[in-house]
């Protein structure tokens, strides 16, 4: 059974010609988890770069970059990727023709599926909303479209659009380009901690699965008292995040820098590629590397936006754990062992209750009583 949410769509709600306030599904109720319309970000705080052509060449100047970037922010923007600015608008471009075609058009590719006991169920790939579970359950202000990528002859061509017929292509062509800036990115973190380029290329595996998210924001008439996307972590080893060249609101909590904090419109026609570092990369290396928690302001009444996230995961059957290599006496292992398949899966649990995957699978270790920690909200 699905809930009689679930087909709800946000673009459909924003769509309403009378809709002079929202419902009360999209409404955070507690002041303190509303976003605020700007937030402050001091002059010298800006968003780290790193240019992975150097990193690629081992350049020891953009390594010390990349090193600053992953343990202050858990996340930087990316040049020397080699893909073209017309390229990336087309991408996005043919994202936005999908999101305004008709809803009836849009439903053929819709997460909500017949389920083996006659009902209907939820499952992720497709066309819809984020899973809803309960009538509490505080709703996000976007639309999105899933589709697992990678492995190619593991696609479930069924939710693949078939309109606008350039989407199919340009997406596959973005999974191919942003998969090496991935391998390039995992090489150079593995090296950053003093081993072999491969060392967490391996622990992945030659057949990296990838899903993408393509995410719409539609126009919001109170954008102060919703979550375009709730405060979350990456289900990840390391996510490529293509950003709306037009309408900001990607925001990072940043502990060390005074709260959350905007990742900035670069304008001017001009994308921005960001690199994020997932909960899987967090409990490979043993927290070296930390997930940031990061969030979506929906855009006001005049605008709309669109990402594209593509998401690097381990293959199912390996195994996540701390690395061995760093584990030792002054740092013991802070996550327990489990299947990457399990904590997949466990992603859209913790996803539709705004936790992070790690903590509601209690993988997280006490050191000192060896008991799973407690769950905590993401961004609390």
């Amino acid at each position: 059974m699905v809930h009689e949410a679930q087909g709800q769509l946000v673009q459909e709600v924003a769509a309403d010609g009378g809709l002079r306030a929202l419902p009360s599904r999209y409404v955070l109720k507690r002041e303190q988890d509303r976003p605020t319309a700007t937030v402050a970000q001091p002059a010298e705080l800006s968003v780290p770069t790193v240019d992975v052509s150097r990193l690629a060449d081992a350049d020891p100047d953009e390594a010390a970059k990349l090193r600053s970037a992953l343990h202050s922010w858990g996340l930087f923007a990316v040049t020397g990727h080699g893909m073209p600015q017309p390229f990336l608008d087309a991408v996005l471009g043919a994202s936005r023709v999908f999101f305004h075609l008709p809803t009836e058009a849009k439903q053929q590719y819709s997460n909500v599926v017949d389920a083996d006991d006659g009902g209907r169920k939820f499952q992720p790939q497709g066309y819809g909303v984020d899973r809803v579970d309960t009538d509490e359950q505080v709703l996000d202000w976007c639309d999105r479209l899933y589709l697992q990528v990678q492995p190619e002859e593991e696609r479930k061509l069924r939710f693949w659009p078939a309109h606008p017929p350039e989407l199919s292509e340009l997406l596959h062509e973005f999974s191919v380009d942003s998969q090496k800036v991935a391998r390039l990115v995992l090489a150079a973190m593995a090296r950053s901690l003093g081993f072999e380029e491969g060392f967490f290329l391996d622990k992945v595996g030659e057949r990296m699965p990838s899903d993408a998210r393509f995410t719409y924001y539609p126009p919001c008439p109170r954008p102060d008292l919703v979550h375009g996307l709730k405060p979350h972590t990456d289900n990840s080893v390391v996510t490529v995040l293509l950003l709306d060249e037009h309408v900001g609101g990607l925001q990072v909590f940043l502990e060390e820098g005074g709260g959350w904090v905007d990742v900035p419109v670069l304008g001017g026609g001009r994308h921005q590629l960001l690199v994020v570092v997932g909960e899987e990369m967090e409990i490979m290396s043993n927290a070296a590397f930390r997930a940031p928690v990061h969030r979506v302001v929906a855009p006001g009444e005049a605008a709309e936006r669109v990402s594209l996230a593509v998401f690097y995961q381990p293959e199912p059957h390996r195994v996540l754990e701390p690395s061995p290599e760093l584990v030792d006496g002054e740092r013991p292992a802070m996550y327990r062992r489990l299947e990457a398949k399990v904590f997949a899966n466990g992603f859209w649990d913790a996803f539709a209750l705004g936790e992070r995957t790690i903590d509601f699978l209690k993988v997280k270790v006490d050191v000192a009583g060896d008991q799973p920690a407690a769950a905590v909200v993401s961004g609390a």
